[in-house]
């Protein structure tokens, strides 16, 4: 496979995070996609997006979100891996009636046929700012790190288990002191 590279568009530099450059990047994957698809619907774009995932398609709202914490940090490897996702992902809904699994088959031809790109379900960008999980809890094995709706929730009565040993994770002890304070 060929690389589908984000500085194919001229009119931006290279590491511009703006978001029109997102936009053109869109625009850009929409024609390739009406290539073969012409009638394929243009997508709303918004920038709204948060946590870890670096974007959505949204189908409710009738187009796709992206996260522009996560743009910011590596905008050309954002360009050249989330925009094609999503916009398959996009292709696959307008093109192939009822459902269909969100990576199956048809997803993966569109990421290969059209957009030229391996169809990788993840992305590998450090979402560490662009989700803050403040409450570190412990259980045999490690340290995970949990959002404050899990906290919460934790703190009402559910419990979570690792993944790796199975133990119930417990609030590390210097959080829970920091916890307790900023509850009161």
């Amino acid at each position: 496979m060929t690389d589908f590279p984000a500085s194919d568009i001229d009119e931006f530099p290279i590491g511009d995070a703006s978001r029109a450059r997102l936009l053109a990047h869109v625009e850009r994957s929409l024609q390739r996609a009406r290539q073969r698809y012409p009638a394929l619907p243009s997508p709303g774009v918004w920038y709204d997006l948060r946590g870890r995932s670096a974007g959505q398609a949204h189908y409710g709202r009738g187009g796709l979100r992206f996260n522009m914490t996560l743009y910011s940090e590596q905008p050309d490897a954002f360009l050249a891996e989330v925009v094609p996702h999503e916009m398959a992902h996009w292709v696959v809904h307008h093109v192939y009636p009822g459902r269909v699994r969100p990576h199956g088959v048809q997803w993966q031809r569109i990421m290969i046929e059209i957009f030229d790109r391996p169809p990788s379900t993840t992305h590998q960008f450090d979402t560490s700012k662009a989700s803050p999980a403040p409450y570190a809890y412990l259980c045999g094995c490690r340290r995970h790190y949990f959002t404050r709706r899990r906290h919460n929730n934790e703190r009402r009565g559910s419990r979570y288990r690792c993944r790796h040993c199975g133990e119930t994770l417990r609030l590390e002890a210097s959080a829970e002191a920091h916890t307790t304070r900023d509850e009161r």
